[in-house]
This record gives structure tokens, C-alpha cells and sequence, in this order.
């Protein structure tokens, strides 16, 4: 079942990213309701219009895709973007729900150890940890949230990549050759299991 989404992302180095994760969605791309090349430039506008008319884009969605970029954290708009996506809000006699969120990570320098370099515990299983210099503290605050944990490995004490976090991330190449897997996770915990992570709303 397709989802309505929204993409989140730093323009100037994840654009490109951006309109290839539209392309990948095929015929869901319809249900994609953020910013595209034909939409118009907002950069000379006030801030609060900017903010109404992103708030507009993801109060229709129940997927919020974030692209994690090498300096998406100077981008102004991000956190914020993903704190509204958090948000239950009324508007008349509509009631939004807490968006799914996933992270999508850019390929950096041919790879992804940027963000996430991948071990070799003592016991032989291998698990990737996270640069959090790299994301903001609400991505971060939602990450490895789980409650209850469940550990897929109970003597390295590692969670499942999809389902030990409420925001998820994903590799860019796994993300584009099955998107539809990972908004439906994203917006599966959103609807069924939300009550099973200690989320953080606020940035």
C-alpha cells in the first residue's frame, strides 16, 4: 500500500538524491507531496511563510523521508522538519498522526563509513555504529528506542537495523532498490507499534 511522504533534505549537496528516490518510487511518486525542481523558490520569503508552506506539505503525509547528508546539520530547516513530522496536530476536525521517519544515508567518497563504519564484535557478529557528530539530537533522541528492547544478538546486546529504532536508517542503495520496504516499516511503526518507543517530539 503506498503512503503519502515527504522528503526532507539539504538542497545544495542532496538534491540529486532527492529526485532519484522520487524516480524510485515509481508509481507512488504520486503520493509524494514535498518539494520538487518545478516547485517554487522560497529562498526570498519570510520564514514564516517557509514554515507554512512546508507545515502544509507535511501535515498530509504519514512518511517523512530524511536524506542524511555530510552537512545536513547546517541546513535551518531539517530538525524542524522532522519535529512537525512528530507532532499530532488538530487542524479543524482533522487529527495527524506521528509520522513514520526514515533516514536515508548519502553515499559519501564512494561509501558510508562517514556515518557508518562497520565492526567485528568478539563473538564473530558484525554491527555498524553510528557518527552522531553527523545528525541532530532528534534524530538521535529517536534512535535505539525501543521499549522494550528486543536484541537480535543477546551477548553483543544489537538491535534489529529496521525495528531497534524508531527512526531507522538505511543505506541509499538499499533504499533505492526497494523503497517501498522501508516506508512501509517506517509507517508500520508509526501505526501499530508507536507505543513501543520512547519518542522524542521536540528538537
Amino acid at each position: 500500500m503506498a503512503h503519502k511522504t515527504f522528503i526532507s533534505y539539504k538542497y545544495s549537496e542532496a538534491q540529486n538524491l532527492r529526485d532519484r528516490i522520487i524516480k524510485a518510487l515509481g508509481d507512488d511518486a504520486t503520493y509524494y507531496t514535498g518539494e520538487t525542481s518545478d516547485s517554487p523558490d522560497l529562498s526570498d520569503t519570510s520564514t514564516g511563510n517557509i514554515r507554512r508552506v512546508l507545515s502544509d506539505m507535511i501535515y498530509q503525509t504519514s512518511v517523512t523521508i530524511v536524506i542524511i547528508s555530510p552537512n545536513m546539520i547546517q541546513s535551518k530547516w531539517i530538525d524542524w522538519e522532522i519535529e512537525y513530522s512528530l507532532k499530532e496536530i488538530n487542524r479543524a476536525n482533522r487529527h495527524s498522526k506521528t509520522n513514520g521517519i526514515v533516514g536515508v544515508v548519502m553515499k559519501h567518497l564512494g561509501g558510508y563509513s562517514w556515518l557508518r563504519p562497520e565492526h567485528k564484535n568478539p563473538d564473530g557478529c558484525s554491527s555498524i555504529a553510528t557518527n552522531d557528530s553527523y545528525l541532530y539530537d532528534i534524530i538521535k533522541n529517536n534512535r535505539f528506542n525501543q521499549n522494550p528492547k528486543v536484541y537480535s544478538c543477546d551477548v553483543c546486546k544489537t538491535v534489529d537495523s529496521l525495528t531497534g529504532s524508531y527512526i531507522s536508517l538505511v543505506n541509499e542503495d538499499d533504499f533505492l532498490s526497494n523503497p517501498q520496504k522501508y516506508i512501509d516499516n517506517a509507517f508500520d511503526k508509526s501505526e501499530n507499534d508507536a507505543s513501543g518507543y520512547d519518542i522524542t517530539k521536540q528538537k
